[in-house]
């Protein structure tokens, strides 16, 4: 939990944070303390992890928002995690959560077909 913590104490100190790949991109810079970058070094591949979760959610919730008309949408990130494909959905006006399907068991075209049927 200390990501999510350090995410919250950075933004409620006016810092913008965001992933940037493999970095934290963070701003502005003359804030940044010593102590600081220790608690982010520390802590990198959780709060790199937390903000990827967030910025796959904020996409989703996005594209609802850009299709009124759409009850459900989903991304899948296969890059994130090196054992599984991450898969965002969001479902208007009900929730929005991550799925982790095993690459060896992943057929994006089988769960286009799973979709397709249950869209009722």
């Amino acid at each position: 939990m200390e990501a999510i913590e350090i995410i919250e104490y950075l933004r409620s100190n006016d810092f913008t944070v965001k992933a940037d790949g493999d970095f934290i991109e963070l701003s502005p810079p003359e804030k940044v303390t010593e102590e600081l970058i220790n608690r982010l070094r520390k802590n990198k591949p959780e709060i790199l992890a937390a903000l990827k979760v967030e910025e796959r959610r904020q996409k989703v919730l996005s594209m609802l928002e850009k299709n009124p008309d759409t009850l459900r949408v989903y991304i899948t990130d296969e890059e994130a995690d090196l054992n599984n494909v991450i898969l965002t959905i969001a479902i208007r006006d009900l929730a929005s959560f991550e799925m982790l399907i095993p690459k060896s068991k992943y057929d994006p075209f089988m769960l286009i077909d799973f979709i397709n049927k249950n869209d009722q």
